[in-house]
């Protein structure tokens, strides 16, 4: 039985959490997709299964955008994962953050685990390609608390440049940049400029939200790189229409208070969105393993590490190749080498072979832009328009987590369409000090 040590807190010994006597233990880091799909993958196997997650909740993360715009409440693309421990009596979650080889629990402090095998699946956070200074001022969009914080800098522009007489600074609060064209940066850009000529249409008196400007910027040749150029170019177009100012080929060189400065142009803006690169949790680079530039622990044919056998990393936060391609950092391939790492660890519990090593099995990708328009590819498939959106609707209601998330979110989405409003266009308070 392999023990997780702790170089934290020194002073004092943090307690020991050991295994049911005649039990193995799995203890797996990270809620996300192939965190829980590894979990539900042990449910019938003869272990003790720990999931650790620094938040309380699982979330839907094809949907975070729609949070971000106001369109969905948080509550609608999340789900408490203690709620498994009701359905999986070999489970239980504590509510922590993996740091170096411990975990550390809100008002406990650390505690020590022994385990058997180890799953991490932490997941991604934004990556600024060296640039760490653009965090202050571009926000990436990975968590709830993101997309809060987009959807208050996107509904506060609004409000700024309605109370402002400076034309400049009207311009300035009015302009939203994109740094990043991938499907998060083109589905957050077509539903922003919806919540412009939509949704907030008659809600201000002093300003012209037709003089609003969203603008995508990106680095490479096209948006949407993953997909079919032909794809890429309906996107483009669709985007165009929706009053998108799509440029490709434009470098980001700097990001302040002020806006963005690219390809030697300088960009007044209030609001600038990172919607470009990602990195691996600092957790992966801890286990000591071979990384990629993103900090992706390379992982062999059994999602395991070449240092330890029973040690797996699953989702985003593994890298492996797949008839000479990498295997897509999205949400389904994170489910299936989730659950992947479930069976083996089960078959290895129970004695038996490995079985086949992991291999993809893409579905195919999808990319909503905007109402009424999706692009989807799968294998030699490539459609696009208004049935590949209803497509893609009924996927993501029947993909949601639980029972009241799709009911919620498909009652939302209806009156959306009807009337073309957000129900969740609220503004954060700033916390107020005791002293008020």
């Amino acid at each position: 039985m392999t023990t997780i040590l702790t170089k934290s807190f020194p002073q004092e010994k943090p307690p020991v959490t050991k295994a049911v006597p005649g039990k193995k233990r799995v203890l797996i880091v990270g809620g996300g997709f192939a965190g829980i799909a590894a979990a539900r993958a042990l449910k019938r196997a003869d272990v003790e299964i720990t999931l650790v997650d620094r938040r309380n909740h699982h979330i839907f993360q094809p949907l975070l955008y729609q949070v971000a715009t106001a369109v969905l409440a948080p509550s609608e693309i999340a789900a408490p994962i203690r709620q498994l421990e009701a359905k999986q009596k070999n489970l239980s979650v504590l509510l922590a953050g993996a740091r170096t080889v411990e975990a550390v629990c809100p008002g406990i402090g650390s505690r020590k685990f022994e385990y058997d095998f180890l799953v991490i699946a932490t997941g991604m956070r934004p990556s600024y390609f060296g640039h760490d200074e653009f965090a202050r001022f571009a926000p990436g969009l990975k968590s709830l608390n993101d997309a809060e914080t987009i959807r208050t800098k996107i509904l506060s522009a609004f409000e700024l440049a309605e109370s402002t007489d400076d034309p400049k600074e009207r311009a300035r609060q009015m302009t939203f940049v994109l740094v990043g064209a991938g499907p998060t940066g083109v589905e957050l850009a077509a539903s922003i400029a919806q919540l412009v000529s939509v949704t907030l249409r008659n809600n201000f008196r002093k300003i012209d939200l037709a003089k609003s400007r969203i603008l995508l910027l990106d680095g490479g040749a096209r948006i949407l790189p993953t997909f079919a150029e032909s794809l890429s170019r309906k996107a483009a177009k669709r985007l165009t229409k929706l009053g998108v100012e799509v440029s490709t080929g434009a470098k980001v060189e700097k990001i302040d208070d002020q806006g963005v400065i690219a390809a030697g142009v300088r960009i007044p803006s209030a609001t600038v969105l990172w919607t470009a690169g990602v990195s691996a949790s600092p957790v992966v680079k801890m286990l000591g393993t071979k990384t990629d530039r993103a900090g992706r622990a390379f992982v062999g044919a059994f999602m395991d590490i070449p240092e330890a056998p029973n040690v797996f990393v699953a989702g985003d936060a593994a890298t492996m190749t797949q008839d000479g391609h990498p295997v897509p950092g999205v949400a389904q391939a994170a489910i299936q080498q989730g659950r992947f790492v479930g069976h083996v660890i089960a078959n290895r519990v129970r004695g038996r072979k490995d079985g086949r090593p992991f291999r993809y099995r893409n579905k195919g990708n999808m990319a909503v832009v905007g109402k009424n328009f999706a692009i989807l590819e799968s294998g030699y498939l490539r459609s696009s328009g208004f049935v590949t959106w209803l497509v893609w609707a009924a996927l993501h209601v029947l993909a949601l987590p639980q029972l009241q998330n799709r009911f919620r979110v498909q009652t939302q989405w209806f009156w959306s369409y009807l009337s073309g409003q957000r129900s969740s266009r609220l503004i954060s308070e700033e916390p107020r000090s005791s002293a008020s």
